[in-house]
């Protein structure tokens, strides 16, 4: 995994389907890192989500990884990852092992997403915080790295016809920026 990690990659965009939109070039993208943590401690390795609370402004009740933004304090955008998923949903940082990270990922909400690849390899009691995360979850890693589990839809979005990637699993649509990266993570994995 930390080979594949550490191979040269292009970076993945919400634009990836819709090479019809055109982007403003000099546009600002705002840097934030989320943490693609991948639960070791169980019988099956298993990548671990939250999804979003319903009061949120941005993307209310998604699926996502936990982190955000890199704030003035973070060392970077790996220290954001980590201290955003501490935040949410209380898990420790000397429980997990970063192993690398992804190309980023540009969001249609102007972010450079960096996903921070790392097994989390000490238990922990997940403790959703209320006013980011309704609900945190697992996934298992075979499911997410198997290619016929990906699908692409599209719907209506700002008045044109807008194309995603989707990867469900049970009663969790994982769709957009999270099923990319996902897609993106399963790919390298591959290769």
């Amino acid at each position: 995994m930390v080979r594949a990690l550490g191979r040269a990659g292009d970076r993945s965009s919400d634009f990836d389907l819709n090479p019809e939109v055109k982007l403003p070039p000099g546009r600002k993208l705002r840097p934030a890192g989320v943490l693609l943590g991948i639960d070791v401690t169980g019988t099956a390795p298993r990548v671990l989500l939250t999804k979003r609370s319903s009061a949120l402004k941005h993307h209310p009740g998604q699926i996502a990884f936990p982190g955000g933004k890199q704030d003035e304090g973070d060392a970077d955008v790996i220290d954001a990852a980590l201290r955003e998923a501490e935040e949410e949903v209380a898990l420790p940082r000397d429980a997990v092992r970063v192993l690398g990270t992804m190309p980023a990922h540009e969001t249609v909400t102007s972010f450079l997403v960096t996903p921070v690849v790392a097994l989390i390899e000490t238990p922990f009691t997940i403790r959703p915080e209320p006013g980011e995360v309704e609900e945190a979850f697992a996934v298992p890693l075979d499911h997410l790295l198997e290619p016929a589990h990906y699908s692409v839809q599209s719907r209506r979005w700002r008045g044109s016809q807008r194309h995603y990637f989707t990867v469900p699993y049970g009663p969790y649509y994982i769709w957009g920026a999270t099923a990319r990266m996902l897609r993106a993570f399963a790919e390298r994995m591959r290769a």
